[in-house]
């Protein structure tokens, strides 16, 4: 789900957040200057009520394993939100950056604390589909609704 934006201006990556319960309307990802190769590509930072600039999280680089593009995943947090906020940030200077969130999924734990393995179920219920294995839509399936 898209919450945010942020893009290029005066040389500066300034956007926003909002969703149902947050709205942090002045943001600015400033670049973090490290030799570690595990410090943050960038800090989140917010314009608080008081008009001064606070870090609410942080951004580190990452790359999809599917297609190799570059983007930022991180977090927001603060006192005032319920929990922390994951985040992902895809996009360009030249195109501007778009904000991602998605739900967390639910750990899942063996009665012994161990992690528990994810099964793919073979049938969930909903038919064949009308889809190819790359996700396109069959053809000549565009105008069939499926029965249930």
């Amino acid at each position: 789900m898209n919450i945010g934006t942020f893009a290029l201006k005066s040389g500066q990556l300034i956007g926003s957040i909002a969703t149902l319960t947050v709205d942090l309307a002045r943001l600015g990802l400033r670049p973090v200057e490290s030799d570690n190769e595990k410090a943050p590509a960038f800090e989140i930072m917010a314009l608080n009520v008081a008009r001064k600039w606070v870090q609410v999280g942080a951004l580190w680089e990452a790359t999809s394993n599917s297609t190799g593009e570059v983007f930022y995943q991180g977090s927001l947090d603060d006192p005032s939100l319920p929990e922390k906020m994951a985040i992902m940030v895809f996009g360009d200077d030249e195109d501007g950056y778009r904000v991602v969130w998605n739900r967390p999924a639910p750990m899942r734990q063996n009665m012994d604390g161990t992690r528990q393995t994810r099964r793919r179920q073979r049938d969930d219920n909903f038919g064949e589909g009308n889809a190819t294995e790359d996700g396109r839509i069959a053809q000549g399936e565009e105008d069939h609704v499926p029965a249930f």
